[in-house]
């Protein structure tokens, strides 16, 4: 089986590094030949080019033509790069399975309530309507012989990425807001649901990836002052908090987010169902290689 992904970024690279034994064949894209170069020597069977929306390197259209699955987590830029440049090439591969990642972001939600795959997208914003218009396109790709599914991913951490890094360089924030709770996966669950995707008989659709438990962003922060025994950073009050408009953003959205689907229809145990067990594994990984993250 070949594999073929457009965008390997932190957690296609974890998704890659930890199952390169799937397959016989696995290739993909990158923004830069110098990140290219770096994934083909340290990934083994991975065969990298750089892609920027624009034209294609020699060689990748003869892999994705090859490619019997395909993983895309390449954001859409006002509509989706991947199928404005390879729409045809994909609808007439012999392509069996299309996995692409999108984010709960796409719900939208301020009152903290619950929301499931049965929930309407919001697209209240320009990046959450282009979001909803590529998952979409993607889905309109499924066939008897080709399943696609979305999976729609929660904050993402994992080695490199976490609380416990941040407070080790002194950038954590206990920012504080009353209500305010988000859901989080580790790379390993993304990993994990990936895989669950091209081995599953299931026919594909939407599903939401994140934990069991949507939680305060101050109360990640303390557990992981506790796993390294220093000090929480002071509480900041969200209205004098110091955020980017993006950030601000993500704010705006306070919802809880259902993995029930997950669980039930394609069998995934999560590994990590709350931050305390991805923390308290990811400690154990302080100050290793964290190569992955940049």
């Amino acid at each position: 089986m070949k594999l073929f992904a457009f965008g390997i970024g932190y957690s296609v690279e974890a998704y890659l590094r930890g199952h390169a034994n799937d397959w016989t064949q696995m290739a993909g894209t990158v923004r830069s030949a110098e990140k290219a170069s770096r994934l083909a020597k340290s990934i083994r069977n991975l065969e990298a080019f750089a892609f920027g929306g624009e034209g294609a390197e020699p060689g990748l259209i003869e892999r994705l033509k090859e490619a019997d699955a395909l993983l895309i987590s390449v954001p859409p830029r006002g509509h989706d790069l991947v199928l404005a440049r390879f729409a045809a090439e994909i609808a007439n591969s012999n392509v069996a399975r299309i996995v692409y990642l999108s984010t709960i972001g796409v719900y939208g939600g301020d009152d903290g309530g619950w929301v499931d795959e049965t929930t309407p997208p919001a697209g209240r914003i320009e990046r959450a309507r282009a979001r909803i218009a590529a998952e979409n396109e993607w889905l309109a790709l499924a066939r008897p012989d080709r399943r696609v599914f979305v999976l729609r991913l929660a904050g993402i951490y994992g080695v490199g990425r976490n609380a416990l890094v941040n407070l080790r360089d002194g950038t954590a924030k206990r920012i504080v807001r009353s209500g305010q709770v988000f859901n989080r996966i580790h790379t390993d669950d993304i990993a994990q649901a990936i895989s669950a995707c091209f081995a599953t008989s299931h026919i594909g659709g939407v599903f939401n990836v994140c934990d069991d438990e949507p939680a305060p962003p101050q109360d990640v922060v303390a557990y992981g002052a506790v796993l390294l025994s220093v000090p929480p950073p002071p509480e900041i009050p969200f209205e004098q908090a110091d955020l980017s408009p993006m950030a601000r953003s993500f704010w705006a959205s306070n919802k809880r987010v259902s993995n029930r689907k997950l669980k039930q229809e394609l069998g995934i145990k999560l590994r990590y169902p709350t931050y305390r067990e991805g923390l308290a594994a990811l400690r154990q990984t302080l100050g290793a290689d964290e190569s992955m993250a940049n």
